[in-house]
């Protein structure tokens, strides 16, 4: 997807483990205003979240199957957010990318751009002899009826926001206590599940980056994460959590 623009072609990207959902979508939200003003290029985080349950603009509550008492239990939080989609779930083992780019260098086309994350997933797990696909009727990464990696995103003045969710080393138990992206007649599967055995995460990463940076013709330049937070520091934002 290549935006034709050589000043737009560095793209920052930050490796967060750890990262608690809250903290994530308000430096989300900072790193985008910076964006949307042209104050920084275009970020890539990848964050790994402790166990999270999102719910879309326009998600059914019904989609949500656990109770809150229940979800307390398990230490699961739930955050009802500015992206599309239904019922997501975020947790250890998954790899998430979040892509703050500006489409006004990329033919302000939402629809490319999402088949470019879709593009990114597909080879990131054929790099590992996984041979997943589209669905015409449903957007993400798919084997046959089942979900392998998850798109949700936010576009706003032409600069996304929230992003893709690959399912690789993920506890699937916990996808019990929603319907996926709203579906109640498929489930969700892992690349672990796929290859039944372990996956090193750190190799999925480095290959997811390397095709992002392919697929998106940026060069990828890593930054800490202590100096992004700092560079968006004074950006104010609001959250909504339950």
């Amino acid at each position: 997807m290549n935006n034709g623009n050589e000043a737009g072609n560095i793209c920052l990207v930050c490796d967060i483990p750890e990262a608690e959902y809250g903290k994530t979508l308000e430096l989300q939200r900072r790193l985008h205003a910076l964006r949307v003003a042209d104050e920084i290029p275009d970020v890539l985080l990848l964050p790994e979240h402790p166990p999270t349950i999102t719910m879309g603009k326009a998600a059914d509550p019904k989609n949500i199957l656990a109770s809150p008492e229940l979800m307390r239990e398990q230490g699961i939080s739930l955050f009802h957010i500015e992206r599309g989609g239904d019922a997501t779930y975020h947790g250890p083992g998954q790899l998430i990318g979040y892509p703050i780019l500006d489409l006004r260098q990329r033919g302000r086309d939402i629809a490319r751009f999402i088949t470019a994350l879709e593009e990114v997933m597909i080879r990131t797990v054929g790099d590992f002899a996984i041979e997943a696909g589209r669905d015409a009727a449903h957007r993400g990464v798919w084997i046959g009826d089942r979900e392998l990696g998850a798109i949700g995103i936010s576009v706003r003045r032409w600069v996304t926001m929230h992003g893709f969710a690959l399912n690789v080393v993920t506890d699937l138990r916990h996808f019990s206590m929603i319907n996926p992206c709203g579906f109640t007649d498929r489930r969700a599967t892992s690349m672990a599940e796929c290859l039944s055995g372990d996956i090193d995460m750190a190799a999925a990463k480095q290959r997811l980056i390397t095709n992002f940076s392919v697929v998106f013709a940026v060069d990828l330049v890593p930054i800490g994460r202590e100096e992004l937070e700092a560079l968006a520091a004074d950006t104010p934002v609001g959250i909504t959590r339950q």
